[in-house]
């Protein structure tokens, strides 16, 4: 048995349908029990007056019930919003009132509730999900993803990866986060099995080896940031998990000297780097990484268009196109027009990025025009954090700056607030005792990791000739402080 996205529905159904479809860290359930859950659960979704061209806000985090869910929207033809239990109370009820849900569902509590004040249906028809990222105003913004894209995407997890029959598939990233549809569509396309691993799971780095252990994992799929902190665990490799034998990365940029870690650990395993915003339904671009490498920090290239994309530069910045490619961010015509466009009758997004594109259509991926960052696999506008840190008591202004190893990768983000103290001009200094519990205060607002680690005061903030807010002169004045005080414990 299987899950058919192109006609949302279960096919196959005579065909091993006692083997496991998911678990998570309550249980494992069976294709025939997977497939009888969405239908039970179908009818309790209707009974609470949802139907086809509405979206169902759905919570929780990594339970079974959060898939049923998700492929009963698939079924009814609802368009599901997946929202995290790391967001808080308030962040939950303004996607829920952006999207005029008419129900939320609770994953982790089984249970449908009301939704927004004013529902009504989408205005755009046929839609698989809307996921919402940050957005540089300090507001989420809605991606629209067709049930088409979806079908799209699953598709090429089939076709181009042989990854074998009812391969078993390693999922922790985040449903609100795109990349975790690689997992999910992975495995429920190709009869698999799909292992959930949650928050709780992960934090204690020998049980979670001994989960994926036990459960036979096949594929994992992460940044390169998550492998980078398992490889603190020394049963993370081959002995510990031997069925373990295909690497998938997207999100962040892949460097020779982590494959070469990687392959140390695991000799036999296969590494497929990929790139895709999530407004181009998870990736775009991949790519087969093969020894030898050069063992450097330079990234390595994001890979080839899929066979259903096209890809191609204006003025060095990528742009994609193709079916996969988003119907537009929700009830923002403005964002709409300024990232997307007809080419060759297709719908074609400006991704933001910059990029080169060799003779062999390699792409290579050389940062962001804007402010927008990856922070261990999270896409985050620098915007949104600036405008939570701004509502806190007693601030001017805000700013925040992502550090960088020197290979460019992503290490953390630091906050900066401009107070109303006695501070001179560009000068750092301690917070206010207003703001000795910033980060609960902050917590309310933004999930935990739109939350800086670490926040300091400032005088007036310095700028650019341009009078916007100078974030590389903050990052400088932070590492000359930084310095400072060690010179001073010495």
């Amino acid at each position: 048995m299987y899950f058919d996205f192109a006609h949302a529905t279960f096919a196959d159904l005579d065909q091993a349908p006692e083997a496991p479809a998911l678990r998570d860290a309550q249980r494992q359930i069976s294709w025939a029990a997977l497939r009888d859950a969405t239908a039970a659960w179908k009818l309790r979704a209707q009974a609470a007056g949802i139907s086809a061209g509405d979206a169902l806000v759905i919570s929780g985090h990594k339970q079974i019930e959060f898939v049923v869910a998700m492929l009963g929207c698939l079924e009814l033809g609802v368009a599901y919003v997946p929202v995290d239990s790391i967001n808080p109370a308030e962040r939950l009820q303004r996607i829920t009132d952006l999207v005029r849900a008419r129900c939320c569902y609770d994953a982790a509590q089984d249970a449908f509730s009301a939704g927004a004040a004013s529902p009504e249906p989408l205005a755009e028809a046929d839609l698989a999900y809307v996921m919402f990222t940050s957005g540089s105003t300090g507001e989420p913004k809605g991606v629209q993803i067709g049930r088409d894209s979806v079908a799209l995407f699953a598709g090429w997890i089939g076709d181009c990866l042989g990854l074998g029959e009812r391969p078993v598939f390693m999922n922790q990233m985040l449903f609100s986060f795109d990349f975790s549809l690689f997992d999910l569509c992975g495995a429920l396309a190709l009869g698999g099995q799909c292992v959930l691993c949650p928050r709780e799971t992960i934090a204690a780095p020998d049980d979670f080896v001994r989960y994926l252990a036990d459960s036979r994992v096949q594929v994992w799929a992460s940044t390169p940031s998550f492998v980078r902190q398992q490889f603190l665990n020394d049963t993370f490799d081959q002995a510990h998990l031997p069925d373990l034998r295909v690497f998938v990365f997207g999100a962040e940029s892949l460097s020779a000297q982590m494959a070469e870690q990687l392959w140390a650990r695991f000799p036999e395993a296969r590494i497929i780097n990929s790139y895709g915003p999530t407004e181009a339904t998870c990736s775009t671009t991949w790519v087969e990484i093969l020894p030898p490498l050069d063992g450097s920090a330079r990234p390595l290239s994001i890979g080839r268009a899929k066979p259903y994309a096209e890809l191609f530069l204006e003025d060095g910045e990528l742009c994609i196109a193709g079916d996969h490619v988003m119907r537009g961010y929700l009830n923002r015509p403005d964002l709409t027009a300024q990232s997307l466009f007809l080419h060759n009758g297709k719908r074609a997004y400006r991704s933001g990025d910059l990029a080169a594109i060799d003779a062999d259509g390699l792409v290579y991926f050389h940062g962001r025009r804007d402010d927008q960052i990856k922070l261990h696999g999270y896409r985050i506008e620098l915007g949104e954090v600036d405008a939570a840190l701004a509502s806190l008591p007693g601030i001017r202004a805000a700013a925040s700056v992502a550090l960088r190893r020197p290979d460019g990768t992503l290490v953390r983000m630091i906050g900066f607030v401009e107070t109303a103290n006695s501070l001179p001009p560009a000068i750092l200094g301690p917070l206010p005792a207003s703001l000795a519990d910033w980060k609960q205060q902050l917590a309310t607002q933004v999930p935990s990791y739109m939350i800086p680690s670490e926040l300091l005061a400032c005088g007036l903030f310095p700028t650019t000739a341009s009078d916007k807010i100078d974030r590389k002169r903050l990052e400088a004045l932070y590492f000359d402080a930084r310095k400072q005080r060690t010179k001073e414990t010495a």
